[in-house]
């Protein structure tokens, strides 16, 4: 439905552009534009009783106000603010917005304050109540240059903008704190706020976090006579959705009445360093992947030198001091675990500082799992022996030089040149251990690098209280070949593993061109006539040209419909179908519908009502109106219908149709279906 109107108000508000269930309009806080051309303005709503429209945010259903100021003259910009709204609660599903009255500020910059400014603009919302009804209104008003002075509606206008969050409304409310909790279905994400003055009265918190979870109504308590609060906000994780929600930006807006905070924070689990019961034995199998992924480091081909070179001044000092031998290795360990509690100190500093340095996170990104494909392959190839990844020259030179010194310190250094020499071969091993790590606090980081330091110093710790157990050890010889092609088939099987989640996120398509620069990346590399200089620019390059893919060849995302029973709503087939005895079920819906969702999962997903829709002789149509169609208007109009939902039922019986009521029920679409069947 569209309101238009020719005449362009001149004053405190533009006419009420009305409808059978709301009125719109706009108010400024100003009469004309002042010396700098800046006017804060509203966008009024009056809404009858019952019906409601919607936040930046809708929530389950809905779609957000909008105002489209394209067409006026001498304007700039505009910045449109969202006051604070409210929860509405039906049949579990959670929307957020406005009823009877509410005005949306917004300030527009005029481009020369020495001229009038005329808006015209195009306010589209919708309203809902037991249907949904979309709607645009024209509003128009002319704001004339001059000196700044008040208008009749600036008080209005004024009291809206005390309750933006950032403009007033966070006056005596903030957010304290937020992390989350469990996991899986028990995830929640605990929230804690404060209330100056007179304390919370009736407190909410609104969730918007990314595409795939879903945040409940909180659980509230409040502490310290209502002047705070704590909010458990339980996490559903939808289906299709394979990632993980530490590390993902959320913004928390904290509402109670007509006041509202809002904070944009990263969500992360509470840093438990300072909690001495934080259930650590519910950490002891990561600690035991971790000591196990630390040992597996030492049989790398990075780091085996480096501990046969150890084991041969064993065998060196063999008739010597076996005391002094374990004073040797007990410092080698040290270094090893110096080494991992450095590496544990930088990821801490990171999260402190707001990085996401968790694997979780960074595999919802395809870039990443780009990278990571090509990373592995790099991996697999050196392993296959196609080139060598060695440290700078200097590096193992220094290496080589502490272990000729005697003495404690060279045996440190050792231990601290072994770990950086892991490193490249630490990803593909450990990223379970490191991963469960990044995504905790600063002890379980410390914790489970700590494992991992003496894991890798296992053989260095049995060494020392058994200097003769050296010689079981395993030295470098044949067996290295085929242990290499073992680990780098296992290597180019995680790049299959990235590569099919990556097809989840950009498609077929363009999945398939970045395997194919994979291997030709790993065919470059193979070929060892051509000079290590060339070939690594030929990996460069195709490493840009796999990373460039996403933006170019990307598949745009598509709705995949719930169920495949629904046919598309074709209104000639009707007829056709009818004629033949069959009886077809018509479903006007669309994902903003609130009253839409309620009836798809209180009546047509029900199994009576299911199995008459999949019956070989009924004929399941949808209509999705979630976007504009002329099509499917024009046939809600024939129905002298504008809002949705709308259900109908034709048959033998009802060739023109039995329309249902607009919030259905088992028994009456089981009785309709009974009248429309009879021949």
């Amino acid at each position: 439905m569209l309101f238009s109107s020719s005449y362009t108000a001149h004053g405190a508000s533009s006419p009420w552009s009305e409808e059978e269930f709301s009125r719109v309009r706009l108010v400024t806080g100003q009469e004309t534009l002042g010396e700098a051309g800046k006017v804060m303005l509203g966008l009024q709503f009056e809404l009858k009783e019952g019906w409601k429209t919607y936040w930046r945010s809708p929530g389950d259903a809905g779609f957000p106000v909008s105002l489209d100021l394209t067409g006026s003259d001498n304007l700039e910009s505009w910045q449109f603010y969202w006051p604070v709204p409210h929860r509405f609660t039906l049949f579990g599903l959670q929307t957020f917005g406005y009823s009877k009255e509410v005005v949306f500020p917004f300030e527009i910059q005029a481009k020369d304050p020495q001229k009038d400014v005329i808006l015209r603009g195009t306010a589209s919302y919708l309203l809902c109540k037991e249907i949904c009804i979309p709607f645009d209104a024209e509003v128009t008003i002319r704001l004339p240059a001059g000196e700044a002075f008040p208008s009749l509606e600036a008080g209005l206008v004024d009291t809206y903008v005390r309750q933006v969050p950032g403009l007033g409304a966070e006056t005596e409310l903030d957010v304290t704190d937020s992390f989350l909790e469990g996991s899986g279905e028990d995830m929640v994400l605990k929230v804690y706020g404060s209330a100056m003055g007179h304390g919370f009265q009736k407190p909410d918190v609104i969730v918007e976090g990314p595409p795939g979870f879903s945040f409940s109504a909180p659980e509230v308590v409040l502490l310290e006579n209502g002047s705070k609060a704590e909010f458990t906000i339980p996490v559903s994780t939808h289906k299709e959705t394979k990632g993980v929600l530490e590390g993902k930006q959320i913004t928390l807006s904290l509402v109670d009445g007509t006041k509202g905070a809002e904070l944009k924070t990263v969500s992360r689990y509470k840093d438990t360093s300072g909690d001495k019961s934080s259930g650590l034995f519910a950490f002891v199998p990561i600690f035991g992947l971790a000591l196990l992924g630390g040992f597996i480091l030492n049989l790398m081909p990075c780091v085996l030198p480096v501990l046969s070179l150890k084991l041969m001044s064993v065998i060196k000092h063999e008739q010597g001091n076996h005391h002094g031998v374990r004073k040797s290795f007990l410092a080698t360990s040290l270094g090893i675990l110096t080494s991992f509690w450095i590496l544990a100190a930088a990821a801490s500093l990171l999260k402190v500082a707001g990085f996401s340095v968790g694997w979780g996170i960074q595999f919802q990104q395809p870039l990443f799992l780009i990278a990571m494909s090509g990373i592995v392959s790099l991996f697999a190839a050196n392993l296959f022996g196609w080139f060598e990844f060695l440290a700078p020259g200097g590096v193992v030179n220094r290496a080589v030089t502490a272990s000729e010194k005697q003495g404690i310190s060279g045996d440190f250094l050792k231990g601290m040149f072994a770990t950086l020499l892991a490193t490249p071969c630490s990803a593909p091993f450990l990223g379970t251990a490191v991963g469960f790590a990044l995504s905790r606090g600063t002890w379980e980081i410390f914790a489970i690098f700590t494992f991992l330091g003496v894991g890798m110093s296992l053989p260095y710790l049995v060494v020392a209280a058994k200097p003769k157990l050296a010689s079981f050890l395993p030295k470098p010889g044949t067996w290295m070949i085929w242990l290499k092609s073992v680990l780098g088939l296992l290597l180019l099987g995680t790049v299959v593993w990235l590569l099919s989640v990556l097809l989840v996120q950009i498609g077929w398509l363009a999945t398939a061109l970045v395997a194919v620069l994979l291997i030709l990346g790993m065919i470059a590399l193979a070929v060892k006539s051509l000079a290590i200089g060339k070939r690594a620019i030929v990996v460069s390059f195709l490493a840009i040209l796999s990373l460039a893919v996403p933006y170019k060849f990307s598949a745009s995302s598509e709705k995949v419909p719930a169920a495949d029973y629904w046919t598309p709503f074709d209104q000639a087939e009707i007829v056709a179908e009818v004629t033949q005895g069959n009886v077809v079920f018509v479903d006007v819906t669309a994902d903003w519908c609130i009253t839409c969702q309620v009836n798809k999962k209180l009546v047509l997903e029900k199994d009576e009502v299911l199995a008459l829709l999949l019956d070989d002789n009924v004929v399941p149509m949808q209509a999705d109106w979630t976007l504009p169609s002329d099509t499917i208007t024009a046939y809600l109009e024939s129905y002298n219908r504008y809002g949705i939902p709308f259900n109908i039922i034709y048959g033998p019986g009802a060739p023109e149709g039995i329309v249902l009521s607009e919030l259905l029920t088992i028994d009456e679409v089981l009785s309709a279906f009974g009248q429309a069947s009879k021949q």
